[in-house]
């Protein structure tokens, strides 16, 4: 499985980074995974303002900022987004990059890593909203990984701390349910869509 661990927040002091290091260190290290860190700030892009929706037009000339994020989107067999909760939802930056978006991540496993208030998952319920719209495969709610008080278990390098690790139903457990679930689907759905391709 390639798989894209994307930070969904730009801004000056973010605290996603950590997080998202924290996901691509632990999928680094799974047998069969091979993971990449991509980063929004490496993909500036002018808030979308096509005609016509990217998905239903047949004449869509794609902008030259947009063209190396959905190139690098095409390039994995499965996803892993992780968003902080900005005012209820997702940040603005990774709405307008999915917006975008047209058929890259079409019939391909995503999952979704959020922080923030109540573990940013009202932020995490938006995301997979917007991330079904583009006909990606949702894994299981089971496999969500909600954190509150991340940046306090999670240092600048990805590392979790040593309190949190101790917990046998905490984050690590639930990241190592949801990378397993990810790699099964990634197979699954790859082996199909070879099938049909």
């Amino acid at each position: 499985m390639k798989l894209a661990v994307i930070i969904g927040a730009t801004r000056q002091g973010r605290k996603t980074a950590q997080q998202a290091k924290w996901v691509f260190n632990t999928a680094k290290q799974l047998e069969g995974v091979s993971a990449e860190l991509i980063d929004l700030r490496e993909y500036p892009m002018p808030f979308f303002d096509e005609a016509v929706s990217p998905r239903y037009n047949p004449e869509r000339k794609i902008d030259p900022a947009v063209e190396p994020w959905l190139k690098k989107l095409e390039e994995f067999d499965a996803y892993v987004f992780v968003t902080p909760e900005y005012n209820h939802s997702i940040t603005g930056v990774l709405k307008n990059a999915l917006d975008y978006v047209t058929w890259e991540l079409l019939r391909k496993p995503a999952a979704v890593v959020s922080h923030g208030a109540n573990g940013g998952a009202r932020a995490m319920t938006d995301l997979k909203e917007v991330l079904s719209e583009s006909r990606a495969v949702l894994v299981p709610s089971a496999s969500s990984v909600a954190m509150s008080g991340m940046s306090e278990m999670i240092d600048e390098d990805g590392n979790l701390s040593e309190a949190a690790k101790a917990n046998p139903y905490g984050p690590q457990a639930g990241l190592d349910t949801l990378l397993t679930d990810l790699k099964w689907y990634s197979d699954a759905l790859a082996a199909a869509r070879a099938k049909t391709a």
